[in-house]
């Protein structure tokens, strides 16, 4: 396993907004488009998403170093969970191939989202934390995007 690592995190958000409006934010893609972004000055940004189960979501910016995020939903089930495979390149190479769990729980004061995601580094690519703190930036700019 040469080259090979292995991490898995858990993440979670309490967000004022109906379970209905955060699904939203992932399923639709003017709403995604508005927190999944790259980081701050990046500004030419490619997007497609086919929200259904076998459909795919591409997020790729090319200034500097190319960013290409390449996800497969396998499995939908609307307002309660999303759950994705997806590919990470930087430049040419593959970096990652990673498994995310999205969880939509109804709380008395909006949506308690839960996010898991286990992730395989290839390519002799060291993590070391980073991807964890770019879903959790993703997931603040999510917050913000819902007025919380």
């Amino acid at each position: 396993m040469n080259g090979v690592e292995h991490d898995s995190f858990t993440l979670t958000r309490e967000l004022k907004a109906p379970v209905e409006m955060v699904f939203k934010a992932w399923a639709d893609p003017d709403a995604k488009a508005r927190w999944f972004n790259p980081p701050v000055g990046v500004t030419n940004v490619m997007r497609e998403q086919d929200f259904r189960v076998g459909g795919r979501f591409k997020a790729k910016w090319p200034e500097g170093r190319t960013t290409d995020f390449q996800c497969e939903y396998r499995d939908i089930v609307e307002n309660e969970r999303i759950v994705y495979v997806y590919d990470m390149h930087i430049d040419a190479r593959k970096i990652s191939v990673s498994l995310a769990t999205l969880l939509f729980e109804k709380t008395k004061t909006g949506t308690k989202l839960t996010v898991t995601e286990q992730g395989t580094f290839v390519n002799g690519y060291v993590d070391a934390g980073s991807r964890e703190r770019g879903t959790s930036d993703l997931l603040d700019a999510l917050v913000r995007s819902l007025g919380n």
